[in-house]
């Protein structure tokens, strides 16, 4: 299983530390994020075994790797969980960060990381691997970003500790679906003219993220006694400015015109690319303050354990040729929100048997519909990114642009796949929280919200050939704030939900009928 179109063989991590092609045991944190879930498949094709940690194991079910792989249920905060985790294991990778999850995070990083690697030296593991940050050199580290700056510390736990490790420390990450080069694609493609931050003009060195991944598989076996940090990068160092014109030119796009305005800092820059990007201002500020100052490698000593291949590292312009040619082909594997949203709600569904009571609101809708259950489906899988919502586009659109100002997610995260859902996919402003094909999609509000919110969309057999719809919109409230909430915005369900029931039940019977499909541009 190879990404962004590249096809390796087992060989890919043989003989670069003496072990050869042994097989190892390798413990991977992140599994559900952009660079985790694609380091599985390549790790598992390099014929090593693979451990999931993961907070909600359910999340990695429907990854075409799940069967493969053991999953195990815990949180890198938790000494017992990660103590767990760690039996038996030759080789772990730390993927995660508290980024975003509020102004505590670098004491949340800190703390995981010791636990972390405490825990991996109780269990005897060989090799702690863990991607951070490329930083700046000669740059004081109280003067870098807290995004940089916990990075940086986090590596120098994990390097401090008893076990070897290695870390990879890399600049913009160019891979579909990747938060940097969505954010590059989006701020070139929809800005012919761009009134940008002064940052445009500070140098950076990307690196494709198969390359990423070859280093990250490859680091697995170095000799025992390395015990140092890497830098890693592509072989192009370039601005940001110089990025947006050479993507314009492999997109195929007309010469954008870039007049950097010095005023723009990152936290104002951060909201300029929440509003024009679908990365929230949340995740586009740390991006953006790690371009104030240039970041390029200093040294290529990765390449004495995991030599470069002909051609690698990937120039840039090939690295973002191969990523759009994947979000054009709808391939891509991870993308920027595969993570869980920090500070997302996490309360079992007021339904299920252990949900402590309270407060619980519903707007129920059924209606028998002349299509064949699996035309219904179809419909109902496909819901949300470019198929809208069907019903009331400018409600869904005002309610996008709230959320995006209150520094959610809104509505601009789309879809990874146009076709198929899994779980822990992001979905808009939604995460799929269950799914079970051909008949039930649950989905989790991600939006600013005073207490929980889910919608569910069923496909039921009604009896002589017929299929019910039955959709429901939960919510249980937080507080007075959240009681309000509800009855302030219920005059609208009756357009917003029973709309979207007629839509989605009308799409299904015009497909059933041969009249092809519909989505929401039928429905304005």
């Amino acid at each position: 299983m190879s990404t962004d179109g590249e096809r390796k063989g087992p060989d890919a991590a043989e003989g670069h530390g003496g072990r050869g092609a042994e097989r190892l045991r390798c413990l991977v944190t992140g599994a559900s994020g952009y660079i985790g879930g694609r380091l599985v498949p390549e790790l598992l094709e390099a014929g090593h075994r693979v451990r999931c940690l993961a907070r909600s194991p359910d999340k990695l079910r429907d990854h075409p790797w799940a069967g493969d792989v053991e999953p195990v249920r815990g949180d890198v905060t938790d000494p017992e969980s990660v103590a767990a985790a760690m039996r038996g294991i030759d080789v772990a990778y730390y993927l995660v960060h508290a980024l975003g999850s509020g102004s505590g995070f670098e004491d949340t990083d800190r703390r995981a990381a010791r636990v972390f690697a405490e825990q991996a030296q109780a269990a005897g593991v060989r090799r702690i691997v863990y991607l951070g940050g490329l930083t700046p050199r000669g740059v004081p580290e109280d003067s870098l970003s807290p995004h940089l700056r916990s990075r940086a510390e986090v590596g120098r736990i994990l390097l401090d500790a008893p076990v070897p490790a290695t870390v990879l420390r890399a600049a913009v990450v160019i891979g579909s679906g990747s938060a940097s080069f969505e954010m590059l694609r989006y701020l070139t493609e929809r800005l012919p003219v761009m009134v940008t931050p002064s940052w445009v003009h500070t140098r950076t060195q990307p690196i494709g993220v198969r390359d990423v991944l070859r280093y990250l598989v490859g680091s697995a076996t170095m000799p025992d006694d390395v015990n140092r940090a890497f830098d890693i990068g592509g072989p192009d160092v370039l601005t940001y400015r110089e990025m947006m014109s050479r993507y314009a030119v492999v997109a195929g796009l007309r010469k954008r015109l870039v007049v950097p305005v010095p005023i723009l800092t990152p936290r104002l820059s951060s909201h300029w690319v929440g509003l024009v990007t679908p990365v929230p201002a949340s995740l586009a500020r740390p991006l953006t303050e790690s371009l104030r100052h240039e970041v390029v490698c200093h040294e290529h000593d990765i390449a004495r354990y995991v030599p470069d291949l002909p051609g690698r590292p990937l120039p840039f312009d090939e690295a973002l040729a191969l990523a759009l040619r994947r979000v054009r082909e709808a391939q891509v594997a991870t993308r920027w929100s595969s993570a869980a949203l920090p500070g997302a709600p996490s309360d079992p569904l007021p339904t299920d048997p252990d949900w402590a009571g309270g407060s619980l609101y519903q707007d129920e809708r059924r209606l028998s519909v002349d299509a064949s259950p699996q035309a219904l489906w179809k419909v109902v899988e496909g819901i949300g990114g470019d198929n809208g919502w069907y019903s009331f586009p400018l409600a869904w659109a005002v309610r996008g642009w709230l959320d995006r100002f209150a520094g959610g997610v809104g509505l601009r995260r789309g879809r990874r796949d146009a076709e198929r859902l899994r779980v822990g996919d992001s979905l808009d402003f939604w995460r799929v929280e269950e799914i079970e094909p051909g008949r039930l999609l649950r989905l989790r509000a991600e939006m600013r919200l005073p207490g929980l919110a889910w919608l569910e969309m069923y496909v039921e057999t009604a009896g002589e050939g017929r299929t019910r719809y039955r959709q429901r919109a939960l919510f249980h409230p937080r507080g007075l704030l959240g009681h309000v909430y509800w009855w302030s915005v219920s005059p609208f369900h009756a357009v917003v939900f029973g709309g979207m029931a007629r839509n989605i039940t009308r799409a299904a019977a015009k497909a059933t009928s041969g009249r092809g499909t519909s989505s929401l541009a039928d429905h304005k």
